[in-house]
């Protein structure tokens, strides 16, 4: 029988057949969800899983397709990926390879998270100022935990290593699911009630943000603020975030490293311990050796001396008086120090400067005021003069002197000066020194204008 389902296929060759299947049923498709999981290793390659509520698949977008992101993907970002689907062969595992990425908002967990986030921080809850502090030896320390998980063992284990004098207690919880939240809060009461302990560690391993999320439960995080004993939140891998990290006293890395960062290594400390011990008895031995030594010189300096007291008083008088005279030196000499630097410091002193300054702008405005007056008094005698010519050939002075000025009324208001200008009955005004006239000429005669002769 050649029936498909009577052939055996290897493992191999079942996923070839379906990679081939799937990448030719999609070589180029569009898929939106939300972010997840996302991480970075070192080759460069972005991994994450896309998922929406039923959901989900894993997907990866390499390094070189990066430079085309607008921004850089996040867990709980909503996002539409484009790509192709593959099979990883070595695992049996289909993903996609994603070209582009379109990035539209967060997604509804991710947004819940921020808004709470924002809302408790407002409210002081995340402040350093009301953050309790943490014995540096516990002697006493209860984890609230699921007894079956990774996370627990891997505390105990460092826990019992670093510091074995530590008692350590667990108070099972689930940490995950619809009860997870309710359950954590019931046990930070009761320890708080009935359990004389000097840490709390909320001790969980990493997950998805849906595996963390009773760990961003709001009324999780009131407890946890009100709690009398300190409060550790060692929940996920070092990138994993939620709200009981803010919240708590101290947020720890990973659960091995909350025991690493609350429990202190015992065999370090009695290496430090003896290594100290050590360096003490050195010391001491040592400083009793020199004050032996001292001890040796002083006696024999006292034997060697005939009266030892008297010669003791007058090298006493001689260091003394060498002091004394060190001293007044050494003070006489910062003091004429001291005058020359506030001889040049009174010479670059903002007040000196700014007071010559000041005299020198007042003799400057002295000057201003005599070079103004200086002017304006040949300009007034300038002016005078100018006033007196103008005033000697001025008509109206030849109008004081009873002369007048007559002009034609119509026209062009010529002045007149020779009879033949008008005419019988024109009409005519006479200006004089004070006020004018309006006449009419009677009679006009014509004087024929005289040439002088030529010498």
């Amino acid at each position: 029988m050649n029936n498909q389902t009577d052939k055996i296929f290897s493992v191999s060759e079942l996923t070839k057949a379906i990679k081939a299947m799937l990448e030719g049923r999609f070589p180029f498709i569009n898929v939106a969800g939300e972010i997840s999981n996302l991480r970075r290793p070192a080759s460069g390659h972005i991994y994450f899983t896309l998922k929406d509520d039923r959901s989900q698949v894993k997907g990866v977008l390499f390094r070189t397709q990066q430079r085309y992101l607008e921004k850089q993907p996040r867990d709980g970002q909503m996002v539409v990926c484009r790509g192709r689907i593959t099979v990883y062969e070595p695992r049996g595992d289909y993903q996609l390879i994603v070209d582009a990425m379109d990035f539209h908002g967060a997604g509804a967990l991710q947004l819940a998270y921020e808004q709470l986030k924002k809302q408790l921080a407002a409210e002081g809850l995340f402040d350093q100022a009301v953050k309790k502090e943490l014995p540096t030896r516990p002697d006493h320390i209860t984890l609230v935990t699921s007894p079956t998980g990774a996370a627990v063992h891997d505390f105990i284990r460092i826990a019992q290593k670093r510091h074995p004098q530590t008692r350590i207690a667990v108070y099972p919880v689930a940490v995950q699911g619809d009860n997870a939240p309710g359950e954590i809060r019931r046990a930070i009461i009761d320890i708080n009630d009935q359990v004389d302990t000097d840490i709390i560690v909320l001790c969980r391993g990493g997950g998805s943000i849906e595996d963390l999320w009773a760990f961003n439960d709001e009324q999780l995080a009131r407890t946890i603020h009100a709690s009398a004993i300190p409060v550790v939140n060692a929940v996920g891998h070092e990138i994993d975030f939620t709200i009981a990290d803010f919240v708590a006293d101290k947020r720890a890395p990973t659960p091995s490293g909350a025991a690493e960062m609350l429990l202190p290594d015992s065999g370090h400390l009695r290496e430090q311990v003896a290594a100290l011990s050590l360096r003490l008895r050195r010391i001491m031995q040592t400083r009793i050796e020199r004050y032996h030594d001292q001890l040796a010189l002083q006696r024999e300096k006292l034997g060697s001396a005939a009266r030892p007291v008297e010669s003791m008083m007058l090298r006493l008088d001689h260091l003394a008086d060498t002091m004394h005279h060190a001293i007044n030196g050494v003070l006489a000499s910062r003091q004429s120090k001291l005058t020359e630097l506030n001889n040049r410091l009174q010479q670059q002193n903002p007040l000196q400067v700014l007071h010559l300054h000041a005299q020198h702008l007042e003799d400057l405005q002295q000057r201003l005021v005599r070079c103004g007056s200086r002017i304006i008094k040949d300009r007034e005698s300038a002016l005078a003069l100018s006033v007196g010519i103008l005033d000697a050939v001025s008509p109206l002075s030849t109008l004081g002197r009873g002369y007048a000025i007559v002009r034609k009324l119509e026209g062009k208001q010529q002045v007149i000066t020779r009879g033949s200008q008008v005419r019988e009955g024109d009409a005519v005004e006479v200006l004089l020194h004070q006020g004018r006239l309006e006449c009419s000429v009677l009679k006009a005669d014509a004087v024929e204008e005289r040439t002088a002769n030529p010498v």
